[in-house]
């Protein structure tokens, strides 16, 4: 069964202009579920649709061969044709296919891509294709999302209602599975805890070498380590010579991974809002995984948030994901720090927030220097309820 995606209308609003569709982001996030899915839209819609999947090696071989050679592949046919095509990183020159059938040949076809991560588009596409393409960055689930994969219409159909204590009690016991083990579409759709668990555990090594192989990166022992170091440094500032000295390896190598850890979707790396560089931080970014599954994978530590030594970590890092999904990238997400050490953990847009895992006990004078610095800039603290009710508009 396929299960519809908040992007898939933002896709589809484009999906008749002449311009290239490409969809990126990490493996298994449902990338080829949305091509599928637009596949059925566009045969809805009469037009006559096709799709590829490049792990195919004929099809691998014929489109290096030339681009043309998708004509080849497909019936002749008098109206534009629409082709998706799965995994075009494995092309030997994305960038070429693309450009030349676009700038030649988009009268006749229109190409909706897909590759496993920003990384292999950013290393084999030598040309920004600007003006030629549409990128869409596909996340895991959000809440929203994952309470419509796990089949809770009846609950979702509650939302900005007040809900009765027998909703909320559902609505808190779900939330708890999805903080725990995130949002990838397999663990949502899995049935009990511990598949859950075997599929993260999957996603945390499989495919995650497949990344370091693709990358062409040696020592896959150090990347991991480096990815468990992250998880438990989640929300903090990191320098990556100490990382290097703590792994004993080269800076270089730490920037490498870290870079591929990006590209990839694993990571986050979130850079400091400042306007007084003499007084503000400007140099060392904050972490954040994707994916909360994925980071409590790597801290091995599946327990609910409120029997957690590192609560405030976790809710920081759920507080990135939402942010993440209300923003044009995440270059709309900052974070405040001076040199003295006083901070705000997000500065999203034209408003700043302070996550806190119970606001009775916040004290409020740590953030008047912030505020008036920036008075015109609204501060508002959110707690875990408080997310709930900002980011999907629940009412308790």
């Amino acid at each position: 069964m396929l299960y519809p995606r908040k992007i898939l209308s933002e896709i589809q609003n484009v999906i008749f202009r002449d311009e290239c569709v490409i969809l990126t982001g990490a493996r298994q996030t449902g990338k080829t579920s949305l091509l599928i899915l637009l596949k059925h839209f566009l045969e809805e819609e009469g037009k006559p649709c096709h799709y590829f999947n490049l792990e195919n090696i004929d099809y691998l071989k014929a489109l290096n061969k030339h681009p043309y050679q998708i004509f080849d592949l497909i019936p002749e046919s008098k109206t534009k044709q629409y082709v998706c095509i799965d995994e075009i990183q494995y092309l030997d020159d994305p960038t070429n296919f693309l450009k030349l059938l676009y700038d030649e040949k988009r009268s006749k076809i229109k190409i909706i891509a897909s590759g496993s991560s920003s990384f292999y588009i950013d290393k084999k596409f030598k040309d920004s294709l600007a003006g030629r393409k549409f990128l869409f960055e596909i996340y895991s689930l959000d809440f929203d999302e994952f309470l419509s994969f796990s089949g809770q219409i009846d609950l979702l159909a509650r939302k900005g209602k007040k809900l009765t204590a027998y909703y909320k009690e559902n609505l808190l016991r779900l939330w708890d599975g999805y903080v725990r083990f995130g949002g990838y579409p397999k663990a949502a759709l899995a049935e009990d805890n511990e598949m859950k668990r075997i599929f993260l555990e999957e996603i945390g090594s499989s495919y995650i070498k497949k990344d370091i192989a693709d990358a062409g990166i040696k020592g896959a022992d150090k990347y991991f380590a480096l990815m468990k170091i992250l998880a438990a440094q989640t929300g903090q500032l990191f320098n990556a010579q100490e990382l290097a000295n703590t792994l004993n390896v080269a800076r270089k190598t730490v920037e490498e991974y870290l870079y591929v850890m990006e590209k990839s979707y694993q990571i986050a790396l979130i850079k400091p809002f400042y306007k007084n560089i003499r007084k503000e931080l400007t140099k060392m970014p904050k972490v954040y995984f994707y994916d909360l599954g994925l980071r409590n994978y790597f801290l091995n530590n599946f327990d609910p948030i409120a029997k957690r030594q590192d609560k405030g970590a976790c809710l920081e890092n759920i507080a990135f994901r939402e942010f993440l999904g209300g923003t044009k990238g995440i270059n709309d997400i900052r974070f405040w720090r001076t040199q003295d050490k006083k901070e705000v953990d997000f500065i999203v847009g034209n408003e700043a927030f302070e996550i806190k895992s119970d606001i009775k006990n916040a004290n409020q004078k740590k953030y008047k220097s912030f505020q008036a610095l920036y008075p015109d800039m609204p501060f508002q603290f959110l707690e875990e309820k408080e997310m709930l009710e900002k980011f999907y508009q629940w009412k308790f």
